[in-house]
């Protein structure tokens, strides 16, 4: 461990240099804290032999009324490319979580469809993921909301909803 805060050096050296110290220190830590939360996102679920990526995929799945999706629209919902989407679909497959179906309406679609494999996963991953606080157990409930809704303004501007 370091004896001081590297970001906040970091934020002094550029004050040196260039204007916008505020915004540099913000986004410095906004993505370290990124690193350090899918580090232990990652630590949580390698038990159960799955990425967030595919957590969320499953997740989303669950949440389907009818426990499928085309991919087009799971691409849209988890807000990844479509190549992502097919990879993470791919590798579910593999591991028996998803089956891919043709839609029964639209011969065009594909479907990703969660088994009972699957289902069982999403249970297990979700309850260790709650026990950790989803990584964010430094921060308390009151906390964990401000974040959320600090957070809030910078994807509605991006066009998250």
């Amino acid at each position: 461990m370091l004896p001081f805060d590297p970001i906040d050096e970091a934020a002094r050296q550029w004050g040196e240099r260039w204007d916008g110290v505020p915004a540099m220190h913000a986004v410095t830590s906004l993505m370290r804290a990124q690193q350090l939360v899918i580090g232990r996102l990652d630590a949580i679920l390698k038990p159960h032999d799955l990425s967030f990526a595919r957590y969320e995929a499953l997740v989303l799945l669950t949440f389907s009324s009818r426990g499928s999706l085309p991919l087009g629209k799971m691409g849209e919902r988890l807000q990844v490319h479509p190549t992502s989407v097919t990879s993470i679909v791919q590798r579910l497959v593999a591991q028996d979580l998803v089956v891919r179906r043709q839609h029964p309406d639209d011969k065009r679609l594909v479907l990703a469809e969660i088994t009972p494999e699957g289902r069982a996963l999403v249970e297990r991953a979700t309850e260790d993921l709650v026990t950790a606080d989803f990584g964010l157990d430094a921060l308390g409930d009151s906390e964990r909301s401000a974040l959320s809704e600090l957070l809030r303004p910078i994807r509605s501007v991006a066009g998250d909803f």
